[in-house]
């Protein structure tokens, strides 16, 4: 039982942590003081997606296997390949074709990445330092 108890803890900081970097990456670069820490954690995502994705399958997120491993151990099973299906469905009951959700989350993970290089590399305040 202490072990389950200690899965619970695991998933639910999982589910916390991961929405929070989601929802950071979705909107940091808007404001001045984490804009330099967005284009550090968008570049890393792509970086997981993109160069762990050669070994692990295109949009490979250690964090999802991380936490795909804990609700396996809990019983999980037929969990979606996309985390933010997970997401949809875990916190609000809705479900959406993968093929869906996989294109709004790279389009705008794309749309945010060069929100983020124009902020942090093409905007006047930037080009001050």
């Amino acid at each position: 039982m202490e072990h389950q108890g200690l899965l619970k803890l695991v998933d639910n900081f999982f589910v916390v942590f991961h929405t929070a970097l989601i929802l950071f990456n979705l909107f940091a670069w808007m404001w001045k003081p984490l804009q330099k820490w967005h284009f550090v954690t968008i570049t890393l995502t792509f970086a997981s997606w993109i160069i762990l994705g050669i070994w692990y399958g295109w949009g490979y997120c250690f964090l999802t296997d991380w936490h795909w491993d804990v609700l396996r151990e809990l019983g999980e099973t037929d969990l979606p390949s996309s985390y933010i299906s997970y997401l949809m469905e875990r916190l609000f009951g809705l479900q959406f074709p993968d093929t869906w959700v996989d294109a709004v989350t790279a389009g705008l993970a794309v749309i945010v990445l060069i929100a983020s290089i124009k902020v942090n590399f093409f905007s006047k305040n930037s080009q001050k330092h």
